[in-house]
């Protein structure tokens, strides 16, 4: 059983105890109810508290059961609820630190409730694509009003519980305990205190209406549908909660579940259940066990001042984590320094900083010019050019001047991290930090595991990564890792489509309009176009029979890099970032058709979009062959997190499931047949078509 039964004299305490969070899985739903049985029998029992041991209340739903039976098993959480506003005696649900989703809502299903200063408050399901599902938009207006209850519906943002309770007529709390610690002691008085008091109140018998219903219910629709156009359910949440000012509560929670239960079975809701537990099994390294020991990260260096030395430097600075930087030359540590401040600096003009807390981070930064001023540092990350020989002076340096047991990082995008950790005596101590530009932003972290990287190095990390904000997902080492190894596909893809008669634009409409953030095109101008040309001349040399379109080559040679060279795939006006189609790229690209003999063709929209996506399906199924990758999931989370793939799709992986894999495999064996494709590239990963020929799927 996963909740306890006390009696402490005439008060009956029910206490949650299934860690980390008193998730309400099936067994702790049965302590709940067998504890009420329990406590109504007793005549010695006068009134009953529900709490939660631990870190918090409840935090709702037990993801370990998500999509099984025992989810949905008698007694449910509406079942439980409804058991306890049928109590004879009254129950007190003793809230603290967490009481999200479920967890409000059976605290909502109480005679009444005593809350801990600090708790957080939520009703989070839209962030799983669902409306709350056991009375949250029914009983929730009633307690805190029809327009603060919409926002914590729709927005599924946790509100700390003392603001809450300063909101006028709130009828969410009956009390407010004056400290976490005298919780227990303040709700073992309160539920004495009310141990007589008849009728007993119930959330469901309150009043539910807006003075101007019909207009505000329609200009929040308006609102939401805007913020929220690949998503239905914050639109469902508005719906429902007009439904809770309109009908008989029991009606409403009629209302409630079919709609909750009609966004269950929408592809949105499980792309977005698939993330929440991805990003979850991503910190999870299937032969690192979770007790290894972890090293102690007190301190951090970061060797270069540019743009991303300055970024990975913010993520600590923002974590309280002092951070030295280390540059060759005085001014490009006086410039990396400046373009910090500047950051900070707009933080705080736009209210998201205050000013003592960016005050505080400059505090936790120093720079040198001396490699000897690192050596008591217990993490360095290494942010300098990408090329090999660089690399090397770099560790064989840190390797001279850094204490034993620092970890020595490479933020590396392509380069193969064992070559680099050769360059040590300490192979096990190196690992592959990858930071997504812009660093401080990007919540992408590629962990990159070396042959010889210590467990207990990988362990540390994953937990550094947790401390600054990071989703960190493990590759193995192979040329560009998981994300730029796949994009490298994509980007064959988008040049082939071009030497066949589709213009960049054409191609970024049809991407963008499948719900990416940027197509290829935007995509290259923003993060340079040289950078694409010094990977594919190191491949000409490496890889010879690789086929690339030439035209970005072309556009290169024309010394248009992109955003920073104001011409790109596109022209840009000074100042600006809107991306205007170039009529000079548009000759370029039919000059070079004819030099080709190629006659164009009209391109449908779905064919971009399937070629760009399943080519990148096809290279991450060799990822997972490889065990570059550990599980479909971290590439899922890696494309969403880190290279702007639409939410609402799940990730390519998710995505290539739901449209089903032996679609995906016929579509490929079309591409195959296309001459001026690479036909070599577009026969099936042996992953994806054993898995197509079984009917299975990659998750």
């Amino acid at each position: 059983m996963t909740a306890e039964y006390k009696v402490h004299g005439d008060v009956a305490v029910i206490t949650m105890n299934n860690p980390p969070v008193n998730g309400l899985g099936y067994s702790t739903r049965v302590g709940i109810t067998d504890g009420l049985a329990k406590a109504i029998a007793d005549d010695s029992v006068k009134s009953i508290i529900i709490t939660g041991a631990g870190r918090a209340f409840s935090g709702g739903a037990d993801i370990k059961e998500f999509g099984t039976s025992k989810a949905v098993a008698e007694p449910n959480l509406l079942s439980v609820i409804l058991a306890l506003e049928a109590s004879p005696k009254p129950t007190i649900a003793a809230m603290h630190s967490v009481a999200m989703g479920g967890g409000l809502e059976l605290a909502l299903g109480c005679s009444y409730r005593i809350c801990a200063p600090g708790t957080s408050i939520a009703l989070p399901e839209v962030k799983l694509g669902l409306i709350p599902g056991a009375g949250g938009t029914m009983r929730l207006p009633r307690v805190l009003g029809v327009e603060t209850a919409l926002n914590m519906i729709v927005s599924g943002e946790p509100v700390k519980s003392e603001l809450l309770a300063q909101q006028p007529g709130q009828k969410l709390f009956d009390k407010m305990a004056s400290s976490a610690e005298s919780l227990a002691e303040e709700a073992l008085a309160y539920a004495r205190s009310v141990a007589d008091a008849r009728p007993l109140p119930l959330v469901r018998n309150l009043p539910c209406k807006h003075p101007q219903g019909d207009a505000y219910f329609q200009f929040a629709r308006n609102m939401v549908k805007g913020m929220a156009k690949n998503f239905p359910a914050p639109v469902k949440c508005v719906d429902q909660v007009e439904n809770a000012t309109k009908m008989k509560f029991d009606d409403g929670m009629t209302a409630e579940r079919e709609i909750f239960t009609n966004l269950m079975l929408t592809p949105e809701s499980r792309a977005l259940r698939h993330l929440f537990v991805a990003e979850r099994a991503a910190s999870k390294i299937p032969d690192v066990p979770e007790d290894t020991p972890q090293r102690d990260i007190k301190s951090v260096a970061v060797i270069g001042a540019g743009t991303m030395g300055g970024g990975i430097s913010m993520n600590f600075l923002n974590a309280g984590i002092p951070v030295k930087v280390l540059e060759m030359k005085q001014e490009a540590l006086d410039k990396g320094l400046g373009i910090i401040r500047k950051n900070y600096e707009s933080q705080v003009k736009r209210g998201k900083l205050k000013q003592d807390k960016y005050e505080q981070r400059m505090a936790l930064l120093s720079t040198t010019l001396d490699y000897n001023d690192l050596k008591d540092a217990d993490l360095v990350i290494e942010a300098v050019f990408e090329e090999m020989g660089v690399k090397q002076k770099v560790f064989e340096k840190l390797d001279e001047v850094m204490k034993p047991g620092a970890i020595l990082a490479s933020n590396t995008s392509t380069l193969d991290v064992n070559k680099i950790a050769s360059f040590t005596k300490r192979p096990q101590d190196v690992v592959g930090l990858h930071f997504f530009s812009p660093a401080n932003v990007m919540k992408l972290l590629e962990v990159v595991r070396g042959a010889k990287t210590g467990k207990d190095v990988m362990a540390t990390v994953m937990t550094v990564g947790k401390k600054i904000k990071k989703t960190a997902v493990v590759s193995g080492v192979c040329d560009g890792f998981i994300g730029n190894r796949m994009i490298e596909q994509y980007s064959r893809q988008a040049g082939f489509l071009l030497d066949e008669g589709a213009t960049p634009a054409q191609v970024d409409r049809a991407v963008e309009k499948f719900g990416f953030a940027m197509g290829p095109f935007r995509m290259g101008d923003l993060a340079g176009n040289d950078i694409g040309w010094a990977i594919r001349k190191r491949r000409a040399e490496e890889r010879p029979n690789l086929l690339y379109s030439r035209t970005a080559d072309k556009l290169c040679e024309l010394g248009r890099f992109g955003q920073k060279t104001g011409a790109g795939w596109y022209d840009y006006k000074e100042g600006k970032r809107d991306a205007i189609p170039s009529d000079l790229v548009v000759k370029m690209i039919e000059d070079h058709r004819k030099e080709l003999g190629i006659t164009p063709r009209k391109i449908s929209d779905e064919e971009i979009v399937q070629r760009l996506v399943f080519a990148l399906v096809n290279e991450a199924a060799h990822i997972l062959e490889e065990g570059i990758a550990s599980k479909a999931s971290d590439i899922d989370m890696v494309y969403i997190t880190g290279y702007g793939f639409p939410m609402h799709r799940g990730g390519p992986m998710l995505y290539a499931d739901q449209v089903g894999l032996f679609n995906v495999v016929q579509a490929m064996k079309r591409f195959q047949q296309n001459p001026r494709d690479d036909a070599k590239f577009w026969e099936p990963a042996p992953l994806l078509a054993r898995l197509a020929a079984d009917g299975k799927t990659f998750n």
